[in-house]
């Protein structure tokens, strides 16, 4: 039988009248049919009464819920004795037939009966069907489970929330891969505003880790979602240049939930900015390998007999994953205490030097102690006239002004920065240690002349005893 009682009209609701013939339009159905056939596709259960209220529509969404069939329901009196409790039919009979003199719609809960007895919180929806008059000639009811109406309204929730003060990113990406929905917080992460954004490719929103980005973005969209979040690192635009971030990455592949077969509709990207705590770790674990590093150098240097050797020693020691070359440098003509004259101009004697052709361990030179041709306001003479670190850079600048840079200050080729640290002991400058690195590398920070003074101050220590030991004093 059909969802709906075929009474010859479609827009009004009422008893059963004579149903005249109307032959079917060309190549499609009568109004009734495609009544019943819409009211049969509904997603939400849907009844309906007229005037006196007897029920007149019944699809196929109420008889899954509640059991009974468009049959069993079309014609009866009401739900009471079969949809709803004697005891509460009054009260919810009046309630639902209320609606035809109320404005708008009308919300109510109550529990209805299942065929086998059982009973089933639904939430309705009620409102009037007025005829041709203006007048009520009866109302309709959609209803739906309660735990269904309330899972509905927590996602549309959830992604109202989500797009609203979420405490993360959250971005659409459509098949495109171009943003189709962005929240305040991921608007701000990129630096611009939410419909700035829209339809735009990430290579104009990121300076860096586009590739990555969009490679995991196709695999989602491909294979489904990831097993754990992803951290990247990327470099977002800003008025004042680019700014390296980190993101810790989440994805859902996004599918329709109206088609029989999943059609992807984009992916779902969460993501939140975790660039402090992640150099966080990255610092903790560089001092702890620089730290490890200098304990190991020093039970080494503790096995030269000589003290110049032990300088080597904690010289190649340091070099590991800090720089790419390094030298030494010794004042010429001995060291002088501060606060002594000097009337020569200052000189600097190379005293050791890792190999500039090839990895390999530093080496002792300068034997003949002749002064390397350092310029005037060079580097290793500020470091050692200033008593402290200097740092110097090639810049921004083409390869072949990089080389000839670096061939001014008698430095290797490749080099485009550098790190002058100084050495003392017992109140007396003995030199200088210059650590260099190539263009693969980053500057040197602070927290790397830190470390370099550290290293510093062990090599001027041996230095210091091999000078005693050649003169042969006694300790």
């Amino acid at each position: 039988m059909s969802a709906s009682r075929r009474s010859g009209t479609t827009d009004e609701l009422g008893p059963d009248e004579p149903e005249p013939e109307q032959p079917d339009g060309p190549g499609g159905p009568d109004g009734a049919d495609l009544l019943a056939a819409l009211l049969d596709g509904m997603d939400a259960a849907l009844c309906a009464f007229d005037a006196e209220g007897v029920v007149t529509h019944w699809n196929r969404e109420a008889e899954r819920i509640l059991g009974w069939s468009a049959a069993e329901a079309v014609g009866r009196q009401g739900f009471a004795g079969w949809a709803v409790r004697e005891a509460d039919a009054v009260e919810v009979e009046g309630r639902l037939m209320a609606a035809m003199h109320a404005p708008g719609r009308q919300v109510h809960e109550f529990a209805l009966l299942t065929k086998d007895g059982g009973r089933v919180l639904v939430r309705t929806q009620s409102a009037a069907v007025r005829g041709p008059d203006g007048k009520p000639a009866g109302l309709y009811c959609a209803f739906s489970e309660v735990h269904a109406q309330i899972d509905l309204e927590r996602s549309i929730a959830l992604s109202e929330a989500l797009f609203d003060d979420a405490s993360w990113g959250v971005v659409l990406v459509d098949a495109d891969l171009r943003p189709a929905v962005v929240n305040a917080h991921a608007a701000r992460a990129l630096g611009t505003g939410r419909t700035a954004v829209l339809g735009r490719p990430l290579g104009e929103l990121l300076t860096r880790g586009v590739e990555e980005l969009e490679n995991a973005l196709t695999h989602v969209l491909a294979e489904g979602a990831p097993p754990a979040p992803a951290e990247m690192w990327v470099g977002v635009r800003t008025p004042e240049g680019e700014r390296r971030r980190c993101w810790r990455s989440g994805f859902l592949r996004l599918a329709s939930p109206l088609a029989e077969e999943p059609v992807p509709l984009g992916v779902g990207w969460l993501f939140q900015d975790v660039t402090e705590a992640k150099q966080g770790e990255q610092e903790a674990a560089l001092l702890r390998f620089r730290t490890n590093q200098l304990h190991r150098a020093a039970r080494a240097a503790a096995e030269c007999e000589d003290p110049a050797e032990a300088a080597t020693v904690h010289l190649d020691f340091a070099l590991a994953g800090f720089a790419d070359h390094a030298l030494i440098d010794r004042v010429a003509g001995g060291a002088a205490a501060d606060g002594e004259a000097v009337t020569a101009p200052l000189r600097l004697v190379r005293v050791a030097a890792t190999p500039s052709g090839g990895p390999g361990p530093s080496a002792l030179t300068g034997h003949a102690g002749l002064p390397v041709r350092y310029g005037e306001g060079h580097p290793a003479l500020q470091c050692v006239a200033r008593a402290g670190s200097v740092r110097a850079g090639a810049g921004s600048v083409a390869a072949e002004e990089a080389r000839e840079w670096a061939r001014a200050r008698q430095w290797p080729e490749d080099t485009v920065h550098a790190l002058c640290a100084v050495l003392r002991s017992r109140g007396r400058t003995l030199g200088v240690v210059t650590f260099l690195r190539g263009a693969g590398r980053s500057s040197f920070e602070r927290s790397d002349a830190t470390y370099a003074e550290d290293v510093a101050v062990r090599m001027a220590s041996a230095l210091d005893l091999a000078d005693l030991v050649g003169r042969g004093d006694d300790f």
